[in-house]
């Protein structure tokens, strides 16, 4: 919103699933900027759904709006006025910078306090979740900068669920060599990745040392599927959704592949971790920030059965069964 704009904000308590489904959803046009959001503090979770327009909501917008959380069982949604104020420097200026590992990320108003020695990146508040503020993303960004320093290497990534394209850009830095692809439900999460690409320098294509974007629920295009199978995987989006994406994800990753799931929160982790499993991953290691956990997983290798007629070596699984090997 620029200079002087005025708004009008529509909030509606909700539950969890109706959240999630606002999260992964087509936006409306109607209604065309929506956040669903945990609030905080509230024990037990509470939950609740806002949507921004920039003229006063109609009859249909509500109605409209109301239809997204059918547990309020038709309740009206709080409506109020926004007042006239350039809320995009407001909001930039309240944002303080957020250095995770070696990575320092940063609005426009912070241009003077980026240190020599960091990944830098300038990500600017606007429409897209994942400016680095919120608990989920720096614990994405302190997983990817410890099992760098670990040693690890990663040749084709995909970021899944990208928001402002920092997740995906931090991993491109970390291995400049490695092929990346982020994609994201939200057409407008991809035009501001794009935006913000070009603010860092980040080369945008589909050859090695570049990130290629694509609008997508889940792993639901045709590249993200051509591309696979990846070494590495992030998916920093919500508890339900990532348990519906895990055998597609974890389908998508080769046998050894690493897989970063945020979104979470601590007490969503055991049911998360759980759908992984399942599809042949393990829990490799975790970062917590305050009450959101970033998991690590790695998916199982398989040991190639022995053939027919091979003699089978002591310890060695029986002839034609395949060994997990962890």
């Amino acid at each position: 919103m620029g200079q002087n704009s005025r708004s009008w904000k529509m909030s509606l308590p909700c539950v969890q699933a109706e959240a999630e489904a606002v999260a992964v959803g087509d936006p409306l046009d109607n209604l065309p900027v929506l956040l669903a959001r945990e609030i905080e503090g509230s024990r037990p979770p509470r939950w609740v759904i806002e949507a921004y327009l920039e003229r006063e909501p109609t009859a249909d917008d509500i109605d409209m709006f109301q239809r997204l959380a059918p547990s309020g069982a038709g309740q009206a949604p709080d409506v109020e006025w926004l007042a006239p104020a350039d809320w995009l420097t407001i909001s930039q200026a309240g944002l303080e910078p957020v250095s995770a590992g070696r990575f320092f990320v940063y609005t426009e108003a912070h241009v003077g306090a980026v240190p020599e020695e960091a990944i830098a990146f300038r990500i600017e508040a606007g429409r897209a979740f994942g400016t680095g503020q919120h608990e989920t993303t720096t614990g994405c960004l302190l997983m990817l900068d410890r099992i760098r320093r670990e040693g690890a290497r990663f040749t084709e990534i995909a970021d899944i669920g990208t928001g402002t394209g920092l997740l995906a850009f931090a991993a491109l830095r970390l291995w400049p060599r490695a092929s990346v692809v982020a994609s994201d439900i939200d057409p407008i999460a991809i035009d501001v990745s794009r935006e913000n690409a070009e603010n860092n320098s980040i080369p945008l294509g589909a050859r090695p040392g570049m990130v290629e974007l694509v609008t997508a629920a889940g792993m639901a295009h045709r590249r993200l599927r051509q591309r696979a199978p990846y070494d590495l995987v992030i998916a920093n989006i919500l508890a339900g959704p990532l348990i519906d994406l895990a055998p597609v994800l974890s389908a998508a990753l080769e046998p050894g592949g690493t897989l970063l799931l945020a979104g979470l929160l601590d007490h969503q982790a055991d049911a998360v971790a759980a759908a992984y499993r399942r599809q042949g991953m393990r829990l490799a290691g975790s970062v917590v920030r305050g009450e959101w956990p970033t998991l690590r997983l790695v998916k199982r290798r398989r040991l190639r059965p022995v053939r027919s007629g091979q003699a089978s070596r002591p310890g060695s699984p029986a002839r034609g069964g395949p060994a997990e090997q962890w």
